[in-house]
């Protein structure tokens, strides 16, 4: 089992995260838990998120105070996303991925995704990587949150389409299950 990740790590958001925060009119609460905590996301996931119109590409991700935007233009940058990219076998779907593993190995950051497969490749080359309940668990253990906002938030985030292993009212036993939760 890994370490537990410090609380004022830094925090790589990708595109499935970012746009279902956002269908769910809950992207202020992203920003209200990591106040203070260095948040990024990427050029690419702006662009996936565009794509997808995702809430209006959440009002313009690059305007959002909170969240920093990674250009992945430096030679270091590119090298890193190539190197991802051929990890993750990335075709179109996967960029979003590949960009913000690259910005969490650099920054020496948590990668924030909901895709099995790609968590499972980030962690196999040693990247630190968790998805939305992993991120609302250390919420509720920071005491920033109780189990039953985290079981509102799920429900919201799983009403807008977004996979999720538990509902709302199985949160509490599914995070103890998985050592989320004390």
């Amino acid at each position: 089992m890994r370490a537990p990740t410090p609380a004022s790590t830094a925090l790589v958001f990708d595109t499935m995260l970012l746009s279902h925060f956002a269908l769910a009119d809950r992207i202020d609460v992203l920003r209200d838990l990591h106040a203070g905590t260095p948040c990024y996301t990427t050029r690419v996931v702006c662009e996936e998120l565009r794509a997808a119109n995702a809430q209006l590409a959440l009002a313009k991700a690059e305007e959002l105070d909170w969240l920093e935007v990674k250009r992945l233009d430096t030679l270091e940058e590119l090298r890193a996303f190539v190197t991802w990219t051929e990890r993750l076998g990335s075709g179109d779907r996967d960029r979003g991925e590949a960009s913000i593993f690259a910005t969490a190995e650099l920054q020496n950051a948590v990668a924030l995704t909901d895709d099995r497969e790609a968590v499972s490749v980030g962690r196999r080359h040693g990247l630190d990587v968790h998805g939305t309940l992993w991120l609302l668990s250390r919420a509720c253990r920071k005491g920033e949150l109780t189990e039953v906002n985290v079981a509102s938030l799920v429900d919201a985030l799983r009403h807008t389409g977004m996979r999720l292993p538990c509902s709302g009212g199985e949160y509490p036993s599914w995070a103890r299950k998985h050592k989320l939760l004390p």
